[in-house]
C-alpha cells in the first residue's frame, strides 16, 4: 500500500496545492515588475483599509485560469480572461470580508479541532483520489494508513491539510452562527406549500398599451424627479466604438469531405478491433473526455445536443454509430452499457477544419496582417493594411464586460482589449480563434457610469408616458368592471367591444400566458372569491379585470405527511441564502476602493 502511495504521492500533492495553497506569481506582465511602477506589492484594491496586492491577485487568477483550462486544452482569450480576473478579484474580496468578520466575532479554532477534521473530514479531493478508493469508493481504512504513512509528512500532505482546515474551520464556525436560524417555521413550509398547490383557473379582459401614446406630454420637472429618485437605474457600463479587420479561416467542401473520410477511417479501425478508448485517447479533439478514453459518463438524455442524443438512443450495448455531424464536428459514438433510460456512452469528436495547406495559406495572410497593422499607432497604417489584403473594415459598438457579437458570431478578445485602458486610435495586436484572425482599432470609448440626464431623458419620458397610458386604461377597465358587477363579464366585455380571455389553471409560481408571473393579477386571481369580478387590476405591462372561475386549494392533510421532507429539503437551501445575503451585506457596507482600471490604463500606457 505505502509503496503504492509513494509513487503518487506526487499526484496526491498536486491535488491539495492546487485547492489550498494557490498557484505561483505571475512576474512576466509586459516587464512591469522591477523598476516599473507596478510591482507584486502594488494594491489593486483596498477593502475597509486592507490592501489587496497585485501578486495575490495574479495568483488567484492563475489559479482560476489553470483550473479551466486543464480540462480543455485550449488557452483562454482576453473576453475568458477578464471573466477570470473579475471572479478572482470578487473572491479576494469576499475572502478579506469573511476573515474580518472572522476576527470582529473572535472566532478561533483550536488544534485538537484541526486534528479531529484532518482524521475525520478529509477534503474531497483526496476522497477522490483512486489511490484512497476501493471499488470506486473512499476507503477511509487507506486513508488513515497513509495519514500515519511517512509519505503523507515528507510529501508535505499533513501541513498542507493544517493550512487548509485552519483557514476552513473558521469560516465553518461563522457560517453556523450565520444560519443558526435558518429553520423555516410550519407557516412558512405550509405557504410555500401553497404557493405550488393553490391553483386558480380564471376569465379576465386585458387592457394593453398598443403602443405609447406620444400626445402625452410629460413635462421636464416629472423627468427630473424620475431621475433624481431612480440614478442606480442608469448606472451603464462603458460603450467602445471599434473596427477590426478579419482573416477567416474558410473551410471549402474538400476540407469538410476530408474531414469526413478521418473519421470514416477511424471508425473502421475501430471496428476493426482497436480498442474504442485507445483510439479516442490518440485521436478525439474532445480534450476533456478524449484523456478518459471519450468516456461521457452515465446519465440519461437531455445531456448532448439534438443530432448526437438521435443517434445515441437507438444504439445497442456495445455498438458503435456512423459518423455523426453536430456544430461541434464529426463524432462517433459507442454504447458502453444501456440500464433502462441510463446511458453510458462514450465518443471520439473530429473538427471540421481547413487542410494543412488551407490553414497555411490563411496563417500567411494573418501574419501579413499583423506584419502592416497590429499594434500599429496610426489609423493610416490600420487602413493601408485594409487595402492592402483586400479587407474590409467592420464597425461596431461593444459594450464593457460583453464580447463583441456580430451576425450571431463572438469575435473573441476585441471588448477586453478595448476596455484595458486604450486610447482611442489604438490598434490591437493580432487576435486568434477558431474561426479565423482579428486586428482591431479603438475609435472611441465613453466610460461608464451614471448616464447623464440629456441622455436617458427620451427613455425616461417613455417610460413615464407608458405608467400615464395604463393610468388612462384604468379608467376605462373600472366603468367595464362596474358593468361586469351587476350583468357578467362576458355582457360588459361585449358592449365595450372588449375580449373575455380564458388563462390556464395556474399556481402562484406559474407563468400564465396573457397575464404573466408574480404581478399583482397573479395575486389578485388567489384573492378573489370564485365568481366575483375585480377591480381594475394594474401591471407593468396593462391593466386586468379578473374573474375566478374555479380554485382547489392546498390539502392540510397531505402537507402534513410531507412536512418533514419538505422541512429537510428546504433547510440546504434556506442556509445558501442566509449565507449569501450574509455576504452581500458585508459587501454593501463595505469601502472598496478598486485601482484595477488606473492599473490597467498604466499597464497600456507602458506598452505602447
Amino acid at each position: 500500500m505505502l509503496q503504492a502511495m509513494r509513487s503518487t504521492a506526487k499526484y496526491i500533492w498536486i491535488f491539495i496545492v492546487i485547492a489550498f495553497v494557490g498557484g505561483f506569481l505571475v512576474y512576466e506582465s509586459a516587464g512591469l515588475f522591477g523598476n516599473a511602477p507596478i510591482t507584486p506589492a502594488t494594491a489593486v484594491a483596498t477593502v475597509n483599509g486592507e490592501e489587496i496586492l497585485y501578486s495575490h491577485w495574479q495568483n488567484a487568477i492563475q489559479q482560476i485560469e489553470t483550473q479551466r483550462t486543464q480540462g480543455t486544452g485550449y488557452s483562454l482569450n482576453m473576453d475568458e480572461r477578464r471573466q477570470v480576473e473579475d471572479m478572482a478579484f470578487d473572491q479576494l474580496v469576499d475572502e478579506i470580508l469573511l476573515q474580518q468578520e472572522i476576527k470582529k466575532r473572535k472566532i478561533q479554532v483550536s488544534a485538537d479541532e484541526i486534528i479531529q477534521a484532518v482524521r475525520y473530514s478529509p477534503p474531497s479531493e483526496l476522497m477522490q483520489a483512486p489511490e484512497l478508493q476501493t471499488d470506486g469508493q473512499f476507503d477511509y481504512e487507506k486513508y488513515l494508513r497513509f495519514l500515519n504513512s511517512p509519505t503523507a509528512k515528507q510529501s508535505g500532505l499533513l501541513i498542507q491539510l493544517e493550512a487548509y482546515y485552519k483557514d476552513q474551520l473558521p469560516k465553518q464556525k461563522l457560517f453556523e452562527q450565520i444560519t443558526a436560524g435558518a429553520y423555516p417555521s410550519d407557516a412558512q413550509l405550509w405557504q410555500n406549500y401553497k404557493d405550488q398547490h393553490d391553483s386558480v383557473q380564471v376569465s379576465y379582459v386585458a387592457f394593453h398599451p398598443a403602443a405609447i401614446d406620444t400626445t402625452i406630454a410629460i413635462p421636464a420637472s416629472e423627468v427630473k424627479e424620475f431621475y433624481n429618485k431612480h440614478k442606480d437605474r442608469f448606472d451603464r457600463p462603458g460603450v467602445a466604438e471599434i473596427r477590426y479587420l478579419e482573416i477567416p479561416r474558410v473551410v471549402s467542401a474538400a476540407d469538410s469531405a476530408a474531414v469526413l473520410s478521418r473519421v470514416q477511417d477511424i471508425r473502421s479501425r475501430v471496428i476493426g478491433g482497436e480498442s474504442f478508448a485507445e483510439v479516442a485517447k490518440a485521436e478525439s479533439e474532445d480534450s476533456a473526455s478524449a484523456v478518459q478514453g471519450g468516456d461521457l459518463g452515465e446519465g440519461t438524455l437531455g445531456r448532448f445536443v439534438a443530432p448526437f442524443e438521435d443517434a445515441a438512443k437507438n444504439l445497442k450495448a456495445g455498438e458503435v454509430s456512423q459518423p455523426v455531424l453536430t456544430q461541434f464536428g464529426y463524432h462517433i459514438i459507442k454504447m458502453d452499457s444501456r440500464k433502462g433510460d441510463t446511458l453510458h456512452l462514450r465518443h471520439i469528436l473530429i473538427r471540421i477544419q481547413q487542410s494543412e495547406a488551407a490553414a497555411a495559406a490563411t496563417d500567411r495572410s494573418a501574419d501579413s496582417l499583423a506584419r502592416l497593422a497590429a499594434g500599429a499607432d496610426s489609423k493610416e497604417k490600420f487602413e493601408s493594411a485594409a487595402a492592402a489584403l483586400g479587407l474590409k473594415p467592420v464597425q461596431a459598438f461593444v459594450r464593457e464586460g460583453e464580447a463583441l457579437e456580430e451576425n450571431g458570431r463572438l469575435i473573441p478578445s476585441v471588448s477586453a482589449w478595448a476596455f484595458s485602458g486604450q486610447k482611442a486610435g489604438a490598434v490591437s495586436d493580432l487576435f486568434d480563434s477558431e474561426d479565423g484572425y482579428y486586428v482591431a482599432e479603438l475609435i472611441s470609448i465613453t466610460p461608464g457610469g451614471i448616464a447623464p440626464l440629456d441622455k436617458v431623458q427620451r427613455e425616461i419620458e417613455d417610460e413615464l408616458r407608458a405608467q400615464k397610458q395604463i393610468d388612462q386604461l384604468a379608467s376605462k377597465a373600472e366603468e367595464l368592471a362596474k358593468a361586469a358587477a351587476a350583468t357578467s363579464l362576458e355582457d360588459a366585455a361585449g358592449k365595450f367591444g372588449a375580449k373575455v380571455e380564458e388563462s390556464i389553471t395556474f399556481n402562484r409560481v406559474s407563468l400564465v400566458p396573457g397575464i404573466g408571473r408574480a404581478n399583482a393579477a397573479i395575486g389578485a386571481a388567489f384573492g378573489l372569491p370564485v365568481g366575483t369580478v375585480s377591480k381594475p387590476v394594474k401591471t407593468d405591462d396593462g391593466v386586468f379585470v379578473i374573474r375566478v372561475n374555479s380554485r382547489i386549494e392546498a390539502k392540510q392533510d397531505l402537507f402534513a405527511v410531507e412536512k418533514v421532507i419538505l422541512r429537510q429539503q428546504s433547510i440546504p437551501a434556506l442556509q445558501r441564502a442566509y449565507i449569501q445575503s450574509f455576504q452581500n451585506n458585508l459587501r454593501e457596507a463595505a469601502k472598496i476602493k478598486d485601482q484595477r482600471k488606473k492599473i490597467q490604463k498604466t499597464i497600456a500606457e507602458l506598452g505602447s
